[in-house]
């Protein structure tokens, strides 16, 4: 069977569509739907189309790196979780409003988990037997449900959300603070990558702790949280709980705070023994004594994120994609000419572009459709936001040459076709960035 080939507009399953969804009002959900990323199925839940997967899974894989690389070990939990283990904790009834309950057949209750701090401090009970076996952080990237009230925001918050949860855990309380200071650095790196900048914000631990927690915000007007900052020095808290005010003194630096509508990207918690001690998650310590486990959390949506990454970079056009996140490097388009034996040339001089850029590891989109105008194909190549759009037309055909545009700028470029190593190069360094 021969493959079949992914990268060919007309084969994309997906299309774009000119209009608003008229029961979207978050940029986030129009724009990802308009372009063809996203599909949605009911309020708070959508598929993620060929284009949005890519994102999805370029994302992920930022995370993996940055988790594995401060010794996080990943692995894959239940989603089903019975109700015994809630109980323990006392989230059965504490955890609110918010919690999906169901019953078997044999009228078992479970949750579908919107969070799984009870799984891994079970886990943990029957892994973690002395101090020999900490400090230790494990990790995975798994569905999550909440029956959230405000499902109206896209990506941004949703009934079912994939999650990379972090769970870290501890002897002590010095090596939970090394540790989540270490974690602190990762995420921001994971949002420098992802194209974002993100300001660690202290915040109140809500109902996972009783210490002050961090999140991760990004500005956006599209933001639910009010941030207290300072540009200057990185100071950061929210709103809430901020014993400082906008436009009053920066308390570590001096610099004028600002008051700054803002996304949470990720948060972090220091969670104690609260869920080791209630689930019986203890070590023996050097001295044989029996202590409980100390935990540490950390989050981030990977929806979540690509939402937060399209409320941020974007146009009155359409979505301008961070590179090292975009579903391609480049869009190939091929504007057809009105003479046959022209565009006979022009498909084969497109095809070999496209083929070398396939041959040099360029990821591309290649828009080889014959029943789109030019308008068409730039109007959808604007929406969908690859970094660069190449233009193999009539004109520079004639010329020898390739019409180059970053997605976000106003200026075209031109580069003879023979020279196309060069682009390839410059497209390939700024993708590593």
């Amino acid at each position: 069977m021969k493959k079949p080939i992914f990268m060919l507009q007309s084969k994309l399953f997906g299309k774009t569509q000119r209009d608003d969804p008229k029961d979207e009002t978050s940029i986030n959900a129009r724009l990802l739907i308009r372009a063809g990323f996203i599909d949605k199925l009911t309020a708070g839940v959508y598929s993620y189309l060929p284009l949005g997967w890519r994102v999805f899974k370029k994302i992920e894989q930022i995370i993996r790196e940055e988790i594995e690389a401060i010794n996080g070990q990943e692995v894959f939990l239940p989603v089903l979780m019975p109700r015994e283990l809630w109980e323990k904790t006392g989230r059965w009834e504490g955890f609110g409003e918010a919690l999906f309950r169901l019953k078997d057949r044999s009228d078992r209750e479970f949750v579908l988990g919107p969070t799984h701090e009870e799984i891994i401090a079970e886990l943990a009970r029957k892994n973690i037997q002395t101090y020999k076996d900490l400090p230790m952080a494990i990790f995975q990237i798994q569905d999550k449900f909440r029956d959230e009230p405000r499902a109206k925001a896209g990506l941004l918050r949703g009934k079912e959300f994939m999650m990379k949860d972090l769970y870290s855990f501890h002897a002590d309380e010095q090596s939970l603070n090394v540790y989540y200071e270490e974690a602190k650095k990762a995420y921001l790196k994971i949002f420098n990558r992802c194209g974002l900048k993100a300001f660690s914000v202290e915040a109140s631990g809500g109902t996972f702790t009783n210490q002050y927690s961090h999140e991760f915000m990004v500005k956006t007007p599209a933001g639910e949280d009010a941030t207290i900052l300072c540009e200057l020095c990185g100071f950061a808290r929210n709103k809430d709980i901020a014993e400082v005010a906008a436009k009053k003194p920066c308390p570590n630096c001096g610099g004028i705070l600002k008051e700054e509508k803002s996304v949470e990207a990720g948060n972090i918690f220091k969670l104690g023994t609260k869920f080791s001690e209630a689930l019986g998650a203890y070590f023996t310590d050097k001295e044989g004594q029996k202590k409980p486990v100390i935990m540490g959390c950390y989050g981030i949506g990977l929806g979540r994120l690509m939402g937060t990454a399209v409320e941020v970079c974007h146009d009155e056009r359409g979505i301008i994609w961070p590179e090292a996140i975009a579903p391609y490097q480049v869009h190939l388009i091929k504007i057809d000419a009105a003479d046959f034996k022209i565009n006979r040339r022009l498909r084969k001089a497109a095809d070999n572009i496209y083929k070398v850029l396939l041959k040099n590891k360029i990821e591309v989109l290649y828009d080889e459709r014959l029943d789109c105008s030019a308008g068409e194909k730039f109007a959808d190549s604007d929406l969908i936001g690859i970094p660069y759009r190449l233009v193999m037309s009539e004109k520079t055909l004639l010329r020898d040459e390739l019409e180059i545009k970053k997605r976000g700028a106003e200026k075209l470029q031109f580069v003879k076709i023979k020279n196309i190593s060069s682009l390839i190069k410059n497209i390939a360094v700024n993708n590593k960035k």
